[in-house]
Parts: C-alpha cells; structure tokens; sequence
C-alpha cells in the first residue's frame, strides 16, 4: 500500500502540494513513484519559470515509463529540487521528502481543487 500523508494537497495526476507560507513544494506521491519504478531522470522548469494549475511542467522518467508531470497549482518557480539532476532516484526512496519544484502560489483558492489524504487514499483504491 502506498504511503500517503496527512497535511498534503493531493491532485487526481498523483501529484502533491506541501503548503509553507505562501509557498508550495510540488513532488510525485509515493503511489506514483511505485507506478513508475526506478526513476531515472526528472525534467525541471527553470527558476522564475511560471506553472499553470493542470498544465505540464516537467517529466518523470523510469525504466520502464515516462510521465509528465502536472502542476496542480499556478504560481511561480523560485527553486528546484537540484539534488535530483545528479540521483533521480531519491524520488523512489521518499517521494514526500523529495519534492521537485518550490513555487510560489498565485491562488490559493485552486487549493480547494485538489484532494487532502483520505480522498487521495479512496482515489487510488479504486
């Protein structure tokens, strides 16, 4: 069973959003990282680049797939993850601990959009 964790907005594309402040830490949830298997690369946004809510902006490869990666809140990078350039494969060890972009949130109203842990949990049940 995968690992799901309270506090955690949860969107339907098995990303996560912690919420510090003003400020959102976008990752894969731990499901997502089971799905894929060993993470071999993760493509990143820029710094300053802008994210939309239900838009791509990167890409998660594993040996055996590739996804993209939708951001399930608008804002703007102000950092990313870039222990991830050289072991993508931190995604795999703690997917929750190992968020992929820092940004800072336009709207946090599109928070209600997503779901919290025990939604999440009854989602990938299905």
């Amino acid at each position: 069973m995968a690992k799901v964790l309270e506090g955690l907005y949860y969107s339907e594309s098995h990303e996560y959003v912690r919420v510090e402040g003003d400020f959102g830490f976008i990752g894969i949830t731990d499901y997502a990282q089971n799905a894929l298997g060993n993470v071999v690369y993760v493509d990143m946004p820029d710094v300053d680049d802008e994210v939309e809510a239900g838009e791509e902006f990167g890409a998660v490869e594993s040996v055996k797939a590739a996804s993209d990666l939708i951001s399930p809140v608008s804002g703007t990078v102000v950092e990313v993850n870039e222990a991830l350039d050289d072991e993508p494969e931190l995604v795999n060890k703690d997917a929750y601990a190992n968020w992929i972009i820092k940004v800072e949130l336009t709207d946090k109203s599109e928070l209600d959009n997503l779901m919290d842990a025990q939604n999440y949990e009854a989602f990938c049940n299905k």
